[in-house]
């Protein structure tokens, strides 16, 4: 290790704990997205992250204002060598609903606590924590005069709702945002152990199908049996969007998915999902899915379709016989290589359109879309993370395909021109986006010490 490299280690150990307390003030920020009364919030939350963008050393960082929440931007004032690499830092402050916090949530979750090495709150891993891990690094650099590379962070507070308004924001501002590499820390690795990079992340077509009845709701002892009731008829849909081996059954789905190579399939055996690994982070013992591919695969290069959230009819305590007049359905395809957003909706809502009964009448409205992306593991930069992967957790990482999607990297690639690298450092268990959320705090310190050495290496090899 050099003496450079140590001294910037030592500004992390003496910093850990007002770190840890800095992200408390973060996390205490209800930052939701999707609902217009944490519009204020989500304000408070990007205003935070500017403030502390700039007292981390940052030259300029604003509050960019957009028809949604506002983005957050910031440059570094480190004074680095004429030619080294430019680096933009993607990462959101926006958080996913807490659903029902009273009966499954182990304390509030926008209350941060610490129990077994692990920090609680919604927002945790997803990915506050992930960013701000990203901050202190590039923190820690700054404060020793140890920054090899140039810098940019762009924070943005859409990306749980569909990144609406990052999309044109990158495109306009593309001279703003030019780097040669983009990172995001918004993945895990496989255990503490086991670090992994993420080489393969799934495109999305999220939407909504809507089924309509009578033109109010019935009593259901009046009408029922001569009205076709729409949360059944929705039912009915649904079901025939799967055949019995777990494949969907939309005309076309499949028709441009990307066959990976016996070759390319043995390399990411090499990171077996199991069915004790599925029993461990769900509960279940019985897997389920397409036929024919092993559960890695199935989460990582084939393409899904799931049903998100079902409403109709009464559903408060208590009974009420109604026979509701609508049903609504939110539906996601997850997408893999060579599969197109758009052609999925129209897949979809063309195969909804001929499933459903004259009896009802159905819509299928398109919500946001976000493309896959796959990223060459013998770039230099992914050989730059693997480095400070081994450095910062002991150990080599594996290359895995991920199931999720982080939509706007693709547009990076397309508009910026810039590889991505996935630096994450979340565990598959820290129930992100469900309740309980958590950041396991030895992730927390190994990933600073991971994007220092990253950071390091990039300069080093420039």
């Amino acid at each position: 290790m050099s003496a450079k490299l140590a001294d910037v280690l030592k500004t992390l150990d003496k910093t850990q704990e007002a770190a840890l307390d800095r992200l408390f003030e973060l996390l205490r920020i209800p930052s939701v997205s999707t609902d217009p009364a944490y519009k204020s919030h989500c304000q408070s939350a990007a205003e935070w992250c500017a403030r502390e963008l700039k007292a981390i050393g940052f030259h300029e960082a604003k509050v960019v204002t957009t028809t949604g929440h506002p983005m957050v931007v910031a440059h570094d004032r480190a004074k680095v060598p004429k030619g080294m690499p430019h680096v933009l830092f993607y990462g959101h402050y926006d958080v996913q609903p807490v659903d029902d916090p009273g009966k499954q949530w182990r304390s509030d979750p926008f209350e941060p606590v610490v129990r077994d090495g692990r920090l609680y709150a919604r927002g945790a891993t997803d990915d506050k924590g992930q960013t701000f891990t990203q901050m202190k690094a590039v923190q820690s650099l700054l404060a020793t005069g140890q920054m090899p590379v140039n810098v940019k962070f762009m924070v943005e507070g859409e990306e749980e709702c569909g990144s609406t308004n990052a999309y044109a924001f990158v495109e306009q501002h593309a001279g703003l945002l030019a780097a040669d590499v983009v990172v995001v820390s918004d993945s895990h690795i496989l255990a503490p152990d086991r670090p992994s990079i993420v080489t393969g992340l799934r495109g999305m077509t999220y939407m909504e199908i809507e089924v309509f009845g009578p033109s109010h709701a019935l009593h259901s002892g009046a009408y029922g049996g001569i009205v076709h009731n729409p949360a059944q008829a929705l039912a009915e849909i649904l079901a025939a969007l799967h055949d019995g081996a777990g494949r969907v059954t939309v005309p076309g789905f499949y028709d441009d998915v990307a066959e990976l190579s016996a070759e390319q399939r043995a390399v990411l055996a090499k990171v077996p999902f199991t069915p004790e690994r599925l029993h461990h982070e769900t509960g279940l013992t019985v897997p389920w899915g397409e036929a024919g591919y092993e559960l890695h695969e199935r989460l990582g290069i084939r393409p899904t379709l799931e049903v998100n959230g079902l409403v109709s009819g009464w559903t408060g305590e208590g009974s009420k016989t109604v026979l509701p007049d609508t049903a609504l359905a939110k539906v996601s395809c997850r997408l893999v290589p060579d599969q197109d957003p758009e052609k999925i909706y129209r897949l979809v809502a063309d195969y909804v359109a001929t499933l459903t009964p004259p009896t009802v009448r159905s819509e299928v409205r398109l919500l946001h879309t976000g493309n896959w992306v796959v990223v060459d593991p013998e770039s230099p930069y992914i050989q730059a993370a693997a480095r400070a992967y081994e450095f910062g957790f002991g150990k080599a990482p594996v290359y895995v395909r991920e199931g999720g999607s982080i939509p706007i990297i693709g547009t990076f690639q397309k508009v910026l021109g810039a590889p991505a690298v996935l630096l994450g450092f979340g565990l598959p268990d820290d129930n992100l986006h469900a309740p309980n959320e958590r950041f396991n705090l030895g992730n927390f310190y190994r990933g600073m010490k991971t994007a220092v050495h990253f950071y390091q290496e990039l300069g080093a090899r420039a």
